[in-house]
């Protein structure tokens, strides 16, 4: 047994994917009723943070107090990594000293770079290509909602960012259709859609994206570290906002998510989070608990 890692959607098997999910409902069961099993006692995770993050930060600090563990937050002013040190030193010592790594950073290969030299699992909480412990949490909500995502059609309203491009896996993980709807010139990585064609449908026409699709769902029109597009992104924008009136063109049980914080009057209108078809809580709440079922899974299929 090796040292597993979670950097993308693709570094679980469909079968290994949909174990993490439906560990997670249990383990959301669990905690509810106050079973909470204290697996991660005497276990500390290292939070590497290079982006600042509030449901990433406490989703993960709570989770591992809630089975016993500690969680160690780790800024750029608290560690070498700030001050230079190269990231492959910085994992052959702190995976010395703590159980499970998450990073949340910028550049994807960061975290690659990591987890190759890191000797315990590394999860990737977020980079400016992926962010697989979200849509993860999404598909649990999926499931908790409205049963089995496979075969259904899944439509992507926005930026071609790293959401969109989680997206892409998780179709090509799951068995689901995925509609991308976003303005020209901010479209997904190509490698990807020459990669998961199959699975992905490209345009630039969000009604005919969500048209008759059973989950919507979209992201802020400029993401960290964009903050200086802003004004430029609102124009190319414009006619990219998610509404009930486009909702109403799914189908009728369809669902809407949003990965938050979400910028009302922008991607979303001002009445969107609070309509009835979403479960942008519901999804809020999943990352504590898919993320716990994650790193105990992590834990079970690596060895130290």
């Amino acid at each position: 047994m090796t040292t597993r890692h979670f950097l993308t959607l693709l570094d679980f098997s469909p079968a290994e994917l949909r174990a993490v999910i439906e560990r997670s409902v249990a383990m959301k069961a669990d905690h509810y009723a106050g079973r909470d099993e204290q697996v991660f006692r005497n276990k500390v995770l290292g939070m590497i943070f290079e982006k600042s993050s509030t449901r990433t930060r406490v989703s993960f600090e709570a989770g591992m107090a809630q089975l016993g563990g500690h969680a160690m937050f780790l800024s750029p002013r608290d560690t070498q990594l700030g001050r230079g040190e190269p990231v492959e030193d910085s994992a052959r010592v702190l995976s010395r000293m703590v159980d499970i790594i998450m990073i949340r950073t910028f550049a994807h290969d960061v975290v690659e770079r990591f987890a190759e030299y890191s000797r315990v699992p590394v999860i990737n909480a977020l980079t400016d290509d992926f962010h697989p412990c979200q849509v993860l949490a999404d598909i649990q909500t999926y499931v908790e909602q409205r049963g089995e995502i496979s075969g259904k059609t899944v439509a992507w309203v926005g930026d071609g960012n790293n959401m969109c491009q989680t997206w892409i896996h998780a179709a090509a993980q799951f068995g689901f259709r995925l509609h991308i709807a976003c303005p020209p010139g901010f479209e997904p990585n190509h490698i990807l859609l020459q990669q998961y064609g199959q699975h992905v449908t490209l345009g630039h026409d969000i009604r005919a994206a969500v048209r008759d699709a059973d989950l919507v769902t979209t992201d802020v029109w400029a993401s960290m570290g964009q903050e200086d597009e802003q004004r430029e992104r609102a124009q190319r924008f414009r006619g990219y906002q998610v509404s009930p009136a486009l909702m109403d063109l799914a189908k009728p049980d369809a669902l809407f998510m949003h990965c938050l914080p979400a910028h009302r009057g922008e991607e979303v209108s001002e009445d969107m989070l609070d309509d009835p078809r979403s479960v942008v809580w519901d999804e809020a709440e999943n990352r504590l608990h898919v993320q716990k079922a994650l790193m105990v899974f992590l834990l079970e299929n690596s060895k130290r």
